[in-house]
């Protein structure tokens, strides 16, 4: 089925210099004139935020799609669409499907999914947004078990971890996430400083 109304993403970094922020949206505009596209609005964020709540407009075209307005959005190339890591970027696209509204990309025809390779784009995404978790789940629990050696800083109490329990939960099928919720220590180690979010995720 023909897509009828089309809406254009881009985002120009700040960091791009003597990047031509007409560029993108002039070379999507031309690509749609080719397939009698109607191209309905064009949002444009001019930003180098690598996370989805810093772009305005990114966040705008998500509640329009979530409104139904338009059926495709046309974007450069996957890494401008989002550069947030396999897992979040897999969330969007599925969000815009769960709106009922279709996505491609300009620069790399197999992400499309009107065409050809959409199951086994979205396939080998998934597989490589559960790799990603699994790398998250991992740094969790190293942190976690950092926790536990260091217990309390600066004459703090220590931080208990009931290293048993956590490994039977996990046996159980329990997420990283799930266990540490449930066992409250995410919010335990934040407050004593015995758990450091920033340099154990970011390694």
């Amino acid at each position: 089925m023909k897509p009828k109304r089309i809406v254009l993403y881009a985002r120009v970094s700040t960091k791009d210099k003597g990047q031509d922020t007409a560029n993108q949206p002039d070379q999507l505009r031309e690509f749609c004139g080719k397939q009698d596209w109607t191209v309905i609005h064009e949002y444009v964020d001019h930003v180098s935020g690598k996370t989805a709540d810093k772009r305005p407009q990114f966040q705008a075209m998500l509640a329009a799609a979530s409104r139904h307005e338009f059926d495709l959005v046309l974007f450069w190339s996957l890494d401008r669409f989002s550069r947030e890591g396999v897992l979040p970027t897999l969330k969007h696209l599925e969000l815009l499907t769960s709106y009922g509204v279709a996505w491609k990309s300009y620069t790399e025809q197999y992400f499309d999914s009107c065409g050809i390779f959409r199951d086994a784009v979205i396939s080998i995404a998934a597989t490589l947004a559960k790799q990603e978790r699994l790398k998250i789940s991992e740094r969790t629990m190293a942190g976690l078990q950092r926790a536990k050696r260091q217990g309390g800083v600066g004459g703090r109490p220590r931080v208990v971890v009931d290293r048993d329990k956590v490994l039977n939960l996990r046996k159980a099928g329990g997420s990283l996430g799930a266990i540490a919720e449930q066992l409250n220590l995410f919010a335990v180690a934040l407050r004593q400083g015995a758990y450091s979010a920033t340099s154990d995720t970011n390694r």
